[in-house]
């Protein structure tokens, strides 16, 4: 995606880490959500998707999903899929394409997912 006037400026990729991009609309649209209503967890949660996308040690906040959401696919490529709890109920989804060094975040929203509720 390409920005227009008065779009904000996203901070190029430093060597070494990974690229951070959205794997479609909703998932910038709610990337958006999440930064108006927890900014600072946002920006973390940025962060560590570009620099430890996959953690040697998983944590309750950062884990890969289990089951059918533990792998994604994204253009034609089988990849994992990681969640970072940025708020009580928001999260972020992202898959690791590791041929590219890239996380592409396939949802964000500041609504807990239905897709992880059991029934």
């Amino acid at each position: 995606m390409t920005g227009g006037r008065g779009d904000r400026a996203a901070p190029p990729t430093p060597h070494g880490h990974w690229e951070v991009r959205f794997a479609d609309a909703a998932s910038a649209k709610g990337w958006e959500s999440l930064a108006q209503q927890a900014r600072e967890n946002t920006y973390r949660a940025r962060i560590t998707m570009r620099t430890t996308p996959r953690p040697t040690i998983e944590t309750p906040r950062h884990h890969r999903l289990k089951g059918a959401l533990a792998h994604g696919t994204h253009r034609g490529q089988t990849c994992e899929q990681w969640q970072i709890e940025v708020t009580g109920g928001g999260r972020v989804w992202y898959l690791l394409d590791t041929a590219n060094d890239t996380c592409w975040i396939t949802f964000a929203d500041t609504g807990h997912p239905r897709a992880t509720d059991r029934r």
